[in-house]
């Protein structure tokens, strides 16, 4: 088996914790949860896993119980701040993966502002180990070909419009051609600037993206097999940085070889 990671110091972990089995950690989440130092965990997260922690480490409850804060928000960020600036590991643990329903998106906005390394460990989000426990696949050829996640929680300061707007799409298994998908949508009313990411073989050794918005996503030729297209508005932020310093038309398309086509499922 390959080395685990050990956490470095001066980084910061947003880690997730899973549905609540600790045996559904990853193995990279265990590794840090081992090594950390500072360990900021969310009132969700069972005591079974916050027991992997190193037996030095400080740790420390930031999460809500009944919708009653403990600590605000801007408290987390800067206890994550300060601490990697005194050069400690930090683990931020969050209940089910860190990009779902997480605030991970505001920890990580104030990590960059703040010029803190940090890393994302996904873990398996609720909605999965709901369906696994019932025995129900969340799409079936036959019935269901699409999934959107939905929160029942918003800022207070989203406008009112932004319900409307709020859809991230992940389309797995989008096929050798994006034509169709994107014609669908921008019939359906979708904005052309419409941010889109294309994924191969994420979280692999050789993952590679390619970035686009809806009006040019029909152009973009995937690379090989396993495939995600990811398609929202919460992408703007992350598209913009992938741009900066290119030019709004051009993307890098890779050259599939005839080999690998037959891979796709």
């Amino acid at each position: 088996m390959a080395d685990v990671s050990a956490a470095a110091k001066g980084t910061v972990y947003l880690v997730g914790a899973g549905p609540g089995d600790p045996e559904l950690l990853t193995l990279k989440a265990a590794a840090l949860l081992r090594s950390a130092d500072l360990v900021l965990h969310d009132d969700l997260v069972p005591e079974a896993v916050i027991a992997m922690a190193n037996g030095q480490a400080l740790v420390v409850s930031v999460g809500k119980r009944c919708g009653v804060k403990r600590v605000r928000q801007s408290e987390i960020h800067s206890l994550m701040i300060e601490a990697a600036r005194r050069q400690l590991s930090v683990v931020r643990l969050k209940s089910g993966d860190p990009l779902v329903f997480g605030r991970a998106a505001e920890e990580m906005d104030a990590l960059r502002a703040a010029d803190v390394p940090f890393q994302v460990v996904p873990g398996i989000t609720a909605a999965f180990a709901a369906a696994a426990q019932i025995g129900c696949s969340l799409t079936d050829r036959r019935t269901a070909s699409s999934v959107e996640l939905h929160t029942g929680h918003k800022a207070a300061d989203a406008g009112p419009n932004v319900a409307s707007e709020s859809v991230t799409r992940v389309v797995y298994m989008p096929g050798r051609s994006f034509r169709p998908f994107a014609e669908e949508r921008l019939g359906a009313g979708d904005a052309p600037a419409l941010p889109c990411c294309v994924i191969s073989r994420a979280a692999q050794p050789d993952q590679s993206m390619q970035w686009s918005t809806l009006g040019e996503l029909a152009d973009v030729i995937p690379g090989p097999a396993p495939v995600l297209l990811l398609i929202g508005w919460a992408l703007a932020d992350a598209a913009a940085r992938n741009a900066s310093g290119t030019s709004g038309e051009a993307l890098r398309h890779l050259e599939e070889e005839p080999s690998q086509a037959a891979h796709e499922v």
